[in-house]
């Protein structure tokens, strides 16, 4: 046996190295985007939305829920739901103003179902029909 090391072991990136780090692609995942008015202090229950979500739809069937505060006078009052598959436009689950008014969880997590899983039971949060 040879006492030298391996090619391989010395060819394999340190994966400590920030260098050698690849960030994630949100384009190749399901996303979601709560977008509030930050203005109106919106951030909590954006962010109560957000896990809510997490919770009900896990990894991979949704990879990412961004909170997008909005801090401009034409986006003033904004809360806004959007759901994109991998490799689609974005599509319109929810607007606060649309709609007249905040989503019952309910009612949104049933509308983010009809996109990204429909079809799929959610229990208690589905309709009695």
């Amino acid at each position: 046996m040879s006492s030298e090391p391996s090619h391989a072991a010395a060819e394999q990136p340190d994966i400590m190295n920030p260098l050698t780090f690849v960030p994630p692609s949100l384009t190749e995942i399901t996303t979601v985007s709560v977008e509030f008015c930050d203005r109106c202090r919106w951030l909590h229950r954006a962010s109560w939305v957000q896990t809510e979500l997490l919770l009900t739809f896990p990894p991979p069937i949704i990879g990412c829920i961004a909170l997008l505060p909005r801090n401009s006078e034409e986006m003033a009052g904004r809360f806004r739901v959007w759901v994109t598959l991998s490799g689609s436009a974005p599509q319109l689950a929810w607007d606060r103003k649309v709609e007249g008014g905040f989503p019952e969880l309910k009612v949104l997590k049933q509308k983010i179902r009809d996109i990204v899983q429909p079809g799929k039971s959610l229990g208690h949060s589905d309709k009695k029909v």
